[in-house]
C-alpha cells in the first residue's frame, strides 16, 4: 500500500510538471468564409511553412528545439497549420469545431470554449510534451479576449488564462495583450516555461515575409489590415 501511494504521488507530481518548455501561439490566416481561408490566408500558410514554421524554414522560429506537435481547432486553424506540420512529418492534433448552419454564435462560442479548455489541459499536463516545443494555431477570440473572460468569472475560457500568462513574471505581464486584435493575423506569441511548468518569459514576433511572400499584409498590432482590392478575404 505504501509503495502504491508513493507511485501515485510521483505520478501526480510528474503530471503537474508536464508542461512544454516552449509554446508558439498564433492565429489562423485570413478567411474567405466560415469554412476556408481566402487567397491571402492560403498564401500565409505557405509563407509560414517556408520562412518560419516549416522544416528548413529561412527564418525558423524554432531555436534550438524543433516542434514536437501542432495543435488546431477550427477549419481555418487546421488549414493554416497543415503545410508546416506536414514538412516535419507531424500530424495536426485537432480539437475540432466546425460550422453548423443551425448553430447560433453563442453555441459556437461555447463549443470553442470547451475545446480550448480540453486542449490546454492536454497540452499543459501530458508527459508527451514535457520539455518540448509545441505550436498552437487557434481562433483569436479564444487566445485572448478580455470581454469573454469577464463574462465567465468562474472559469478560464481563453488561452491567455489557461496557459498561465497571468502568472508570468511582472516584467512580462504588461506585454501580454488582454485581447487579440481582430485585425492581426501576423504575430506569434512565444511563451517559455520552467521545469515546474510555470511561465518564465513572453515574447511577440511579427511575421515579416520576404521574397515572393513579401506582399502579404503585415500591419502593426491593432492597426487595420490592408487587403488587396481583388482578394476574396472577408472584410
Amino acid at each position: 500500500m505504501r509503495w502504491t501511494i508513493l507511485l501515485l504521488l510521483f505520478a501526480s507530481i510528474g503530471s503537474a510538471n508536464a508542461a512544454p518548455s516552449r509554446i508558439v501561439l498564433l492565429r489562423h490566416g485570413e478567411k474567405e468564409n466560415a469554412y476556408a481561408l481566402c487567397d491571402i490566408g492560403q498564401q500565409r500558410s505557405l509563407a509560414l511553412r517556408a520562412q518560419y514554421l516549416g522544416k528548413g524554414a529561412e527564418h525558423s522560429i524554432f531555436d534550438p528545439q524543433p516542434p514536437s506537435a501542432f495543435f488546431a481547432t477550427t477549419l481555418h486553424t487546421l488549414e493554416l497549420a497543415a503545410p508546416a506540420a506536414d514538412s516535419w512529418g507531424l500530424p495536426v492534433t485537432t480539437y475540432s469545431v466546425v460550422p453548423i448552419p443551425e448553430q447560433d454564435s453563442q453555441e459556437e462560442t461555447d463549443w470553442i470554449t470547451r475545446q480550448t479548455q480540453l486542449a490546454s489541459s492536454d497540452i499543459m499536463n501530458s508527459p508527451a510534451w514535457r520539455n518540448k516545443t509545441v505550436v498552437i494555431v487557434w481562433e483569436h477570440k479564444h487566445i485572448a479576449n478580455h470581454k469573454l473572460a469577464k463574462e465567465n468569472p468562474d472559469s478560464s475560457v481563453e488561452l491567455r488564462q489557461l496557459l498561465k500568462l497571468d502568472q508570468l513574471p511582472n516584467k512580462y505581464i504588461s506585454l501580454v495583450p488582454k485581447t487579440w486584435s481582430g485585425t492581426n493575423y501576423n504575430f506569434f506569441w512565444i511563451i517559455d516555461y520552467d521545469a515546474a511548468g510555470q511561465p518564465v518569459a513572453f515574447n511577440t514576433v511579427q511575421q515579416t515575409f520576404t521574397g515572393k511572400y513579401s506582399t502579404l499584409p503585415n500591419n502593426q498590432w491593432g492597426a487595420p489590415e490592408e487587403l488587396p482590392a481583388h482578394s476574396r478575404c472577408e472584410r
